[in-house]
């Protein structure tokens, strides 16, 4: 039997940065409309001042990838997680839209520095156990985010003011990086190219991650949507979807490393493709709105390892540096969550919201018909 006690400080270095970086991101989400209140902007203005956070990780993570694939991930953990733990209350206390703007680019650039640096960190402690294990190290950042919205949630229904609960917010993320920090691997890299566009087999990966995200980002923000123009739920009890989707991901991924290993990384990129595409036509033709519901449940399921078997193939392709790889592939990725679910809305305002549904499940085909390609590259 493999003897894994080595690699465990490394192992659980990595576990305590996915979750940091979830829970940060989710403390968001409940401060969000304390915020915007504070510097006083509309809708349309906060609307611009969100873009900034996707705008700040998109810049970081290039940058990040060339970073750690010169020097290793551990300083870019590092420096991306306090990043966190600083910029977190710093986007409470900011009392000007010009201000909140500044903190949420830098709060997003520390997150995808992060982002690009734990995967990286991930599939450097993956090489030496020669094991799955970047299903669980995904799971942890769901488990965060969880976390992080519902500790957020109680501490303001509590009547403690955005400031101090920003503030125990990036405690517990601090208390989570200290942790880490001493456990990171130290491993040096080569002389990476400086900038790198994906290119062959990594270029595909970039694809299938942003086809990956786009999926989840359309359930986020137009689920709900979907389920009150099925007349499946009333208009109050429309979140089900997402907290079922939500649920069922975190579920799968704590598994997923066990299955990865069981059934091989090609039939969990066809059965989680498959099953993905089943839960959107579930969720879109079923008649019983109970049996719709559940659809979303086989989306989270169905969608939960794609994206980390989609990092660890890229970390061990050969066409790119793993740093730069992975990069390429974590920005593609957020811009199929950035820009996908706008996307959704010019196809749905075109023709209908289902339609735009049944599309996602179309652009989805392509996990399983590629899965072949990009596991025997």
């Amino acid at each position: 039997m493999t003897d894994y006690s080595s690699t465990a400080p490394a192992r659980l270095a990595t576990r305590l940065a996915f979750f940091v970086a979830g829970f940060s991101m989710a403390c968001c989400a409940p401060l969000f409309p304390f915020i915007k209140a504070r510097v006083g902007a509309d809708e349309s203005q906060f609307g611009v001042l969100l873009l900034c956070l996707g705008l700040g990780s998109i810049i970081a993570m290039p940058v990040t990838g060339i970073i750690a694939t010169r020097s290793g991930a551990k300083p870019m953990v590092l420096l991306g997680g306090f990043g966190l733990v600083v910029f977190l209350p710093v986007l409470a206390m900011a009392a000007t839209p010009l201000a909140l703007g500044v903190a949420i680019f830098l709060f997003g650039a520390s997150l995808g520095t992060v982002d690009v640096a734990m995967n990286v960190h991930g599939i450097e402690v993956e090489g030496q156990e020669k094991r799955p294990l970047m299903s669980n190290f995904h799971a942890q950042f769901s488990l965060g985010g969880l976390f992080g919205a519902g500790l957020m949630t109680l501490i303001l229904s509590l009547n403690v003011s955005v400031v101090n609960a920003a503030l125990i917010g990036a405690a517990v993320a601090l208390c989570g990086m200290l942790l880490a920090g001493p456990r990171l691997l130290c491993v040096s890299g080569g002389k990476p190219e400086p900038f790198a566009l994906p290119r062959g087999s990594v270029m595909l990966l970039a694809i299938l991650a942003a086809i990956t995200f786009l999926v989840e980002g359309a359930v986020l923000d137009w689920g709900a949507l979907l389920i009150i123009e099925r007349q499946l739920t009333d208009a109050q009890s429309a979140g089900v979807g997402y907290i079922l989707f939500s649920v069922a991901m975190v579920i799968a991924r704590l598994t997923g490393d066990r299955i990865v290993a069981a059934l091989g990384e090609f039939w969990v990129l066809v059965f989680g493709g498959l099953l993905t595409i089943i839960g959107l036509a579930t969720v879109l033709v079923s008649a019983w709105p109970l049996v719709a519901l559940a659809g979303f449940v086989l989306i989270g399921l169905g969608a939960a390892n794609l994206v980390p078997i989609v990092f660890s193939l890229a970390g061990r392709q050969k066409v790119m540096p793993a740093g730069l790889a992975v990069a390429s592939v974590t920005t593609t990725g957020y811009v199929g969550i950035l820009v996908g679910p706008a996307l959704v809305g010019f196809a749905a305002g075109a023709t209908s919201l289902p339609t735009a549904f049944w599309l996602l499940a179309l652009f989805m085909a392509i996990v399983p018909l590629t899965a072949r390609i990009i596991v025997s590259d």
